[in-house]
């Protein structure tokens, strides 16, 4: 289904970008850093005046790149970053063995799953056990749910309509519970090897068949690994136990907590089917299969005698562009900017159309509390009316993206006032090709499924590989979840 064979009805807006006021386009804190440094430098220059002709250019230099902007981001924070990753190559941080680490650092995941780790509890609601990913820093706990691939794109419209009112609903339930921190959709889709179509075909072929006949099911043996895919959908909630008036006293006490408030969230309704509360062995295999891609067809008790620690790679490297582990290379992808038009809710299907190579595209969410979220817009409104009143004083009168924006930021205010919701929300896109040499083929694909979105603008996760490609993996890492 094309953009434009969306109705009316199933579009949805109100996608924002946070906008601080500041000088230009320069955030608050850069201002105020800013006009901190100049005043210094006036300040040394009183008793060295000869100081002006280093500390000035340099000055202009910083802000220069402050405000300029670079892949989406401040061309400062691009450099700063792109700084800090060099030091930590040569300081050896960014590669990972397992064989190197002495005990008991060996038996933990590395980089934001070091400090988690998997409990097999058992879900007396079905009687089948289940995991719950534990981090031990935060004491906050991770429930993955395993969802049915479906889609509503043949439904009526008062079926999808229902769908994202409900989902609206369960977002709304996720704002009024301080203990649920969290939650990310994960959907991946791997490419189908077609083994099953190849034997099937292999043991019903008669040899003195019409040679049309032979030759049109050999071609359909052949195309069909390149069109056919698995999708496998989940859904992650963080929960911290202990936000509550009577916190539990131990960790059997706090994974009872964790399982009440997960099965609070209902789903049903919101387009999509539950199968299951994920077992340990079933996040061992997301996880292991991410790093090892061979490892998603392996048996049950092999995945089960598998440590939490050997989910992860073996080796990795965390490069400034890709992620090289145990069974291939990643690139991911983060969320740049959303169209300021409004957008249909099939927006998402070209990421999610099979390709060549595996894709896990994830939606992580942070629903702010009503007051929280109130606060939010509020800022907004007014950091959006003072860059009109700035401009128009400058020059006359204001952008036109600039009055725009303040009316989106009005809008979206009033509907928080009349009961919506308020999320922080992100998108991120992780690829894994098996060898090197099919990065420039996977880019092309991606670039290509963005552009077909119309609209969804994404850039390249400088530096945070890793972590972005743990978001995207039932380890209990959100990256919009504050401690």
């Amino acid at each position: 289904m094309s953009a434009h064979e969306v109705p009316n009805l199933l579009r949805v807006e109100g996608f924002r970008t946070r906008r601080s006021f500041g000088f230009g386009n320069l955030s608050k804190t850069a201002t105020i850093v800013a006009a901190a440094v100049l005043i210094a430098d006036g300040l040394i220059a009183v008793t060295e005046p000869a100081t002006l002709l280093v500390t000035v250019p340099l000055t202009l230099m910083m802000v220069g790149l402050a405000a300029a902007r670079r892949h989406g981001m401040p061309a400062l924070a691009y450099y700063a970053a792109a700084f800090a990753w060099r030091r930590a190559t040569k300081a050896g941080v960014t590669t990972y063995r397992r064989v190197l680490l002495p005990h008991p650092y060996a038996l933990d995941l590395p980089g934001v799953g070091a400090s988690t780790t998997l409990i097999r509890a058992h879900d007396p609601s079905t009687g089948h056990s289940i995991g719950v990913v534990h981090d031990r820093a935060t004491g906050y706990m991770s429930l993955t749910t395993l969802l049915a691939p479906g889609g509503t794109l043949m439904a009526p419209t008062s079926v999808v309509q229902g769908a994202i009112r409900t989902w609206s609903s369960v977002l709304d339930a996720m704002s009024t519970d301080e203990q649920i921190k969290g939650a990310s959709v994960t959907v991946q889709i791997t490419p189908g090897a077609g083994a099953a179509l190849s034997d099937d075909v292999s043991l019903r072929k008669q040899p003195d068949a019409p040679r049309f006949a032979l030759d049109t099911v050999e071609e359909l043996v052949r195309t069909t690994p390149h069109a056919t895919a698995s999708v496998s959908p989940w859904m992650c909630v963080s929960v911290d136990p202990n936000a509550t008036t009577t916190p539990p006293q131990d960790l059997p006490e706090q994974v009872a907590e964790a399982l009440r408030v997960a099965d609070s969230l209902d789903l049903s309704g919101t387009g999509t089917d539950i199968v299951r509360r994920a077992s340990d062995v079933d996040v061992r295999r997301l996880v292991r299969a991410a790093y090892d891609p061979e490892a998603w067809n392996a048996r049950e008790e092999e995945i089960a005698e598998l440590q939490w620690g050997e989910c992860g790679p073996v080796a990795a490297d965390d490069g400034w562009e890709e992620y090289a582990h145990d069974g291939g290379v990643s690139i991911s992808y983060v969320l740049r900017e959303m169209p300021r038009r409004p957008i249909p809710y099939s927006i998402l299907l070209p990421l999610l159309s099979p390709g060549r190579f595996q894709r896990r595209v994830t939606l992580a969410y942070r629903v702010l509390d009503p007051l929280e979220g109130e606060a939010v817009l509020e800022r907004e409104v007014s950091h959006a009316q003072a860059r009109a009143q700035a401009t128009a004083e400058v020059k006359g009168r204001a952008k036109w993206s600039q009055r725009a924006d303040h009316t989106r930021a009005e809008r979206a205010a009033a509907q928080a006032a009349s009961g919506q919701q308020v999320v922080d929300w992100t998108l991120m896109i992780t690829a894994t090709a098996r060898r090197v040499e099919d990065l420039p083929a996977m880019r092309q694909e991606l670039a290509r499924a963005v552009k077909a979105t119309r609209g969804i603008r994404t850039r390249i996760a400088f530096g945070a590989q890793a972590a972005v490609f743990a978001a995207g993996l039932p380890v209990g890492y959100n990256p919009l979840v504050k401690e």
